[in-house]
C-alpha cells in the first residue's frame, strides 16, 4: 500500500491529474510538483483559467462544439462552405480536423459511435439533428469523418441508411499508407486499405 507523500490538498491534485488522458499516477506527481513549485507563474493562472472555463463553455446547439459561446465561433464563421457538413464522433476530432486546416465546411458532432459493447444505441447521437440539417437544400456533401475501427465503421454505414433518402453526396475519409509512412512498418489492415483504395499516378 501506497503511503502519501504530501499534505491531502496536493495528494488531491495529483489524483485529478492522474484521471486526464496521458497521465498516469507518476506523471501526475511530477506534473503537481511542478505546478506547485511555480504556484505564482503556472498554479495560480491556471486555477483561475479553470474556474472561467467551467463558468463560460457552452455546447453548441448547431454542431455539438464546445466554446464560450452559442452558436460557436465555427458556426457563426460566414465564410465557411454551408453546403458541406464534417461528422465527427467528438470534439477532439473536430479539433484535430481544424488543425490540419483541411476542412473549410461545417461540422456535426455526435456524442460517440454506435456500440453493442458500450450500450451506445441511435438514439444516445445525434443523429435525427445530423439528418435534419443533411435535409437543408443548401447542404451538397457529408463527410463521414469517423474512425476506422468496427464501430465507426458501423455508424458510417447507419449514417449512410438515414441519408439515402436526401439527394445529398455521402462520402468518407480515405485510409491507407499516411504521408511519410514506410510500408515495412504498417499493419495488414492499413496496407489492405491502401491497396483497396488505390487512385491513378
Amino acid at each position: 500500500m501506497s503511503r502519501a507523500i504530501a499534505g491531502p490538498e496536493i495528494e488531491r491534485l495529483i489524483q485529478l491529474l492522474a484521471r486526464l488522458p496521458g497521465l498516469g499516477p507518476r506523471s501526475a506527481r511530477r506534473a503537481a510538483l511542478h505546478l506547485v513549485k511555480k504556484r505564482e507563474q503556472l498554479l495560480g493562472p491556471l486555477a483561475d483559467a479553470m474556474v472561467t472555463a467551467r463558468e463560460r463553455i457552452v455546447t453548441c446547439t448547431t454542431c455539438g462544439n464546445i466554446d464560450t459561446s452559442d452558436p460557436c465561433s465555427i458556426c457563426r464563421d460566414a465564410r465557411r462552405d454551408d453546403g458541406l457538413i464534417v461528422v465527427v464522433a467528438d470534439v477532439s476530432d473536430l479539433w484535430a480536423l481544424e488543425r490540419s486546416g483541411a476542412v473549410a465546411g461545417r461540422y456535426h458532432v455526435l456524442g460517440g459511435v454506435l456500440s453493442a459493447l458500450d450500450g451506445v444505441r441511435p438514439e444516445h447521437l445525434t443523429l435525427d439533428a445530423l439528418v435534419a440539417r443533411a435535409a437543408d437544400p443548401a447542404v451538397k456533401e457529408v463527410i463521414l469523418a469517423l474512425n476506422a475501427t468496427v464501430d465507426g465503421q458501423t455508424t458510417a454505414h447507419f449514417i449512410t441508411d438515414l441519408l439515402t433518402h436526401l439527394p445529398v453526396k455521402v462520402t468518407k475519409l480515405a485510409h491507407g499508407v499516411p504521408v511519410g509512412g514506410e510500408l515495412d512498418y504498417l499493419d495488414d489492415g492499413t496496407l489492405a486499405a491502401a491497396i483497396r483504395q488505390r487512385t491513378g499516378f
